[in-house]
């Protein structure tokens, strides 16, 4: 039986496809990887580092002398350890921390030089809120604030915007960098000012402290907080690695119940100055 005999042009396309496919083989693949997907609202671009042409805020802290005022506190170490705000208890010779009805506990105060943060030192204390100042932080990613505004038990929800200049004026002048934040939420009912929230943390959705609330822009809305380059500094060696692994996770549905349960366990506290 004799097979038909195949047309020259069959036979050279079919060796040329040979040798095509022979060499696509051998080719080197460098492709990119496809590219991650757009980030979400949670995940904005990255905060850049403090410059000298971030935007400037002035508040007037007034000449008067230091009137007894109250704050918020929160854990740092289990052996007694909380920050707050300096402004709260700078000035006061018997700052105290509210266990409870009628009671409260007197603390020790260390300055820090260079940011609006104070180090209270008790004899023991609570569980600590882990700290979280070396990690990247995007804008638009979303902070709580759990602490006693207006001196109450109350709680603020607020969204990054970027660095600012914080410039006080009279009583304690001072520059410092400081981080922005909107405010968009806060405890049903509670209106007007945030006064008594300052020395609160802001907390990220993983529960751990990104900065200590220091001042507010009503009218403007916005928080303000210490940035992590001053905040670090001012708490470094303070707080052991297990105290700094994950906190409570944080949502906007249950950062009530979040804030409710770090007060009853008072790892945020009120603060209160007994004597000026």
């Amino acid at each position: 039986m004799q097979f038909p005999r195949l047309p020259d042009w069959a036979i050279y396309g079919a060796v040329a496809a040979v040798l095509l496919a022979v060499s696509l083989g051998r080719r080197e693949n460098a492709d990119a990887p496809p590219a991650p997907p757009a980030p979400n609202v949670e995940d904005g671009p990255l905060l850049g580092p403090i410059t000298p042409f971030d935007t400037a805020v002035t508040v007037d802290a007034g000449q008067a002398p230091f009137k007894p005022a109250s704050g918020t506190a929160f854990s740092i170490a289990g052996r007694g350890r909380w920050v707050t705000a300096r402004h709260v208890v700078e000035g006061c010779r018997r700052p105290a921390l509210v266990v409870g009805a009628g009671r409260a506990v007197a603390a020790d105060v260390r300055l820090a030089p260079r940011a609006d943060v104070a180090l209270l030192i008790t004899d023991g204390g609570p569980a600590a809120l882990p700290v979280a100042v070396g990690d990247p932080l995007r804008k638009g990613q979303r902070a709580f604030h759990p602490g006693f505004p207006q001196g109450r038990p109350g709680e603020v929800t607020s969204r990054l915007l970027g660095r600012e200049t914080l410039k006080v004026s009279g009583r304690g002048a001072r520059e410092e960098p400081v981080l922005a934040w909107a405010e968009v939420g806060r405890t049903d009912g509670l209106e007007g000012t945030l006064s008594g929230l300052s020395g609160a943390p802001a907390l990220d959705s993983q529960g751990r402290v990104v900065g200590v609330t220091i001042a507010e822009a009503p009218r403007r809305g916005r928080i303000y907080t210490t940035a992590p380059e001053t905040f670090g500094p001012a708490i470094r060696g303070e707080q052991t690695l297990a105290e700094a692994a994950r906190g409570p996770a944080v949502t906007t549905e249950d950062y009530g119940q979040v804030a409710n349960a770090l007060r009853r366990d008072l790892r945020v506290a009120q603060v209160v100055c007994l004597g000026a």
